[in-house]
């Protein structure tokens, strides 16, 4: 199965999924706020639209699959608020993706949460997310929601701190992260395009939560460098959206992606994730 994929806010992790469709024979429509974006995403095989900006209906009559990865304001759903009527009309859509956040949970004390447990988030970017959730599933279209954890991946973790020597372990006891690399998500995404089952939610995430000092460590260990200092949470420097992350702490399960969708993840641990981004720099460097 083939189709055109329009993909708002085409970033990080659209831009995984993308990386599977195109050679399969996929369409892909990306918006990105940047002309200078734009050209990028076009070098990599996506059709890029700047938007805000260019008109966004041509490509939504077009697009058979719609994904969104553009965060909620303090306003609500900006994507909805431009173009929620018209999205709203977009009948031949087979499949629609919300790319949402396990923060919708809140916090649980480092216990476990899955998809049927009560969205409680104690933060305002949490309850933006709620909110957010409940706009895009009053459209009534096949909707399909994934929260996903922290995210990494090549080009996004801890090496580059560990080995400039600014990475801190931020050591605040009981408190416990998941995590999930980005190519595991592109193939959850591509798993639910292949199965939709609309209104159902899934979370993205590996077998593995951790202590996010633990994960530093690691991946010190890993560079042959010393682990890097601890800092106590309550003396640490972090910006309030760094802070915010440190509000919650839970376990999250990934049960549903595996008996709904059959993934079998690529890297079930941030061990096996790191272990393979270095293997990727090397073999970067080789081939330069």
């Amino acid at each position: 199965m083939t189709g055109t994929l329009l993909s708002l806010g085409h970033g990080y992790s659209a831009q995984a999924l993308a990386r599977r469709l195109i050679p399969l024979g996929w369409r892909v429509i990306g918006t990105t706020r940047s002309a200078a974006r734009a050209a990028a995403l076009a070098a990599g095989g996506v059709e890029p639209l700047v938007w805000p900006g260019a008109d966004l209906a041509p490509a939504l009559a077009q697009a058979t699959h719609l994904l969104t990865s553009v965060a909620p304001d303090a306003a609500g759903d900006p994507v909805l608020r431009a173009e929620g009527a018209r999205i709203a009309e977009a009948r031949q859509l087979r499949w629609v993706g919300y790319l949402s956040t396990t923060g919708v949970y809140g916090d649980h004390a480092g216990g476990w949460v899955d998809e049927a447990t009560a969205l409680t988030p104690t933060t305002e970017r949490g309850r933006a997310r709620v909110a957010a959730e409940a706009q895009w599933a009053a459209l009534t279209l096949p909707l399909h929601i994934f929260r996903l954890a922290g995210i990494y991946g090549p080009g996004r973790g801890p090496f580059e701190k560990v080995r400039d020597g600014t990475a801190r372990r931020i050591l605040k006891p009981g408190q416990v992260f998941s995590r999930i690399h980005v190519d595991d998500i592109a193939q959850v995404l591509a798993a639910s395009i292949a199965r939709p089952n609309p209104g159902a939610v899934y979370n993205l995430c590996d077998d593995d939560p951790a202590p996010p000092e633990d994960v530093l460590s690691h991946a010190a260990a890993l560079l042959g460098l010393p682990k890097p200092p601890g800092v106590p949470f309550d003396q640490a420097e972090m910006s309030p959206m760094a802070r915010s992350f440190y509000a919650e702490s839970k376990r999250v399960r990934n049960d549903r992606i595996k008996t709904e969708l059959g993934v079998r993840l690529l890297y079930p641990g941030y061990r096996e994730g790191l272990a393979a981004i270095l293997a990727t720099e090397a073999q970067t460097r080789s081939s330069t």
